[in-house]
């Protein structure tokens, strides 16, 4: 599981030229495709009649650990993400949006978009759990662990295809309202988790080496699909197989609303979505799915050194299973489902002056991360101001992300080609989340 930390650092440090996704374009006053991405409702106020979208990509690391200026210091990021007594989480998540396409014809907007997502995350794993497998050090000789929660690592990869249509249902002089709905296909890649809850013990140091036993039984799911279940600890697997089958449906569901000025510009314009309404299926020859109850007495305790060089979650099973620490609730090796993450969307565009304008936007997620057959998302809220001069627009997002806390970043628009990052500003101030983004799309007409 080593192996595991030190490819996230890896990846860390790529994605220190990396992104919170499309935090800034996706809310401008010139509407596209990236702003359907939000609410399906915008594909009726395109600002142009078609879209053309020929690629966005989109990186983000968030941690609430470690900050950017430790990528350049001599200690080990392992070291870092352990430290304190607060739980340890880390997302890292990867957005492309492929060839897509949208229009606007009277009263109605349509798009046909594609998209690619990785994502690995490390949810409310125990501090002290954590140093005693990856770093073999502990502070005092025996540590007590209390946690009622589920602490997870979990992989996916996955591709959709979604199909929008938005049309306006009111208009006059003053007041406009859209609604819109997208139905996304989705096409399940590769999928792991290990989680662990309930977890209440002890870890002894006896030498060199770090030991833990149960107070009361904890319980264990191990799932894996895909590539994942081979390794969970090379980036590559991740990317290997983004788009499976067809096996899942998903919707967005969105209205809006604009307030008009004198010119049928709006002075002020505003959004509620709900996206991600569905799951998906993971199927292949290598499905895996169980849940355990994990039970280490005082008599044998579980060496946690022997989990220094495992690289997936067959082998922390085998570990387990070679020593009596587990007992089989219910074994699945057929097709299992994974929840996508449901969100809450809502932001308000103001127009300050004519070309400046500043977005207050929402993000809250209405399911928890904690279960196993769940995908992570992230609450956040942002304000961004803006200059919007038509062929060029500037902006600086300004974040409370609930994982990394506070951001600021900077992006422009050229036209069609734009480049930005949630959190460029905080990263040289040694911030917690490191992230980039760019793409192109051609609008006409």
């Amino acid at each position: 599981m080593k192996k595991l930390f030190i490819t996230l650092s890896l990846v860390l440090c790529f994605s220190a030229i990396a992104q919170d996704h499309f935090s800034g374009i996706s809310t401008s006053n010139r509407v596209g495709i990236l702003n359907g991405a939000i609410n399906p409702a915008e594909f009726a106020n395109l600002s142009k009649k078609f879209e053309i979208n020929f690629y966005g990509i989109s990186f983000d690391v968030s941690n609430n650990k470690i900050g950017f200026n430790d990528l350049t210091s001599d200690t080990n990021l392992e070291d870092l993400i352990f430290t304190g007594t607060e739980s340890a989480n880390m997302r890292i998540d990867g957005q492309i949006i492929g060839p897509s396409f949208a229009m606007k014809w009277r009263k109605w907007g349509f798009g046909i978009t594609t998209k690619a997502n990785i994502k690995f995350d490390v949810v409310d794993v125990d501090t002290s759990l954590g140093n005693a497998i990856f770093n073999n050090d502990l502070t005092l000789n025996t540590t007590f662990l209390n946690q009622s929660g589920n602490q997870r690592l979990s992989g996916t990869s996955y591709g959709e295809v979604g199909f929008s249509v938005a049309r306006k249902i009111y208009e006059n002089d003053k007041h406009k309202f859209d609604a819109g709905i997208t139905l996304k296909f989705l096409f399940p890649g590769s999928y792991s988790n290990f989680g662990l809850s309930n977890l209440n013990g002890r870890i002894t140091q006896n030498g060199s080496d770090a030991f833990l036993t149960t107070d009361q039984p904890a319980t264990l799911n191990i799932a894996y699909s895909g590539n994942l279940a081979d390794s969970f600890s090379n980036f590559d697997d991740y990317t290997k197989s983004v788009f499976g089958g067809l096996n899942g449906v998903a919707a967005d569901i969105g209205i809006t609303y604009q307030w008009k000025d004198d010119k049928n510009k709006y002075k002020i314009k505003s959004g509620i979505a709900i996206r991600n309404l569905g799951s998906m299926t993971f199927k292949d020859d290598n499905n895996y799915n169980s849940n355990y109850t994990l039970s280490i007495p005082t008599s044998n305790p579980l060496n946690l050194s022997l989990f220094e060089n495992i690289t997936n979650l067959s082998e922390v099973e085998d570990v387990l299973f070679n020593n009596n620490y587990l007992s089989i609730d219910d074994q699945n090796k057929t097709d299992f489902r994974v929840n996508l993450p449901t969100l809450l969307t809502m932001y308000a565009d103001f127009k300050i002056v004519p070309k400046v304008y500043i977005t207050g936007f929402l993000q809250q997620k209405m399911r928890n991360d904690d279960g196993n057959n769940q995908i992570t998302a992230r609450n956040l809220f942002s304000v961004t101001p803006r200059v919007n001069l038509g062929f060029f627009e500037a902006y600086i997002p300004v974040s409370s992300d609930e994982i990394s806390g506070t951001n600021v970043g900077f992006g422009f628009r050229l036209a069609g080609f734009y480049l930005g990052s949630n959190s460029i500003i905080t990263s040289l101030a040694d911030g917690k989340q490191a992230n980039i983004y760019t793409g192109y799309r051609l609008a006409f007409l």
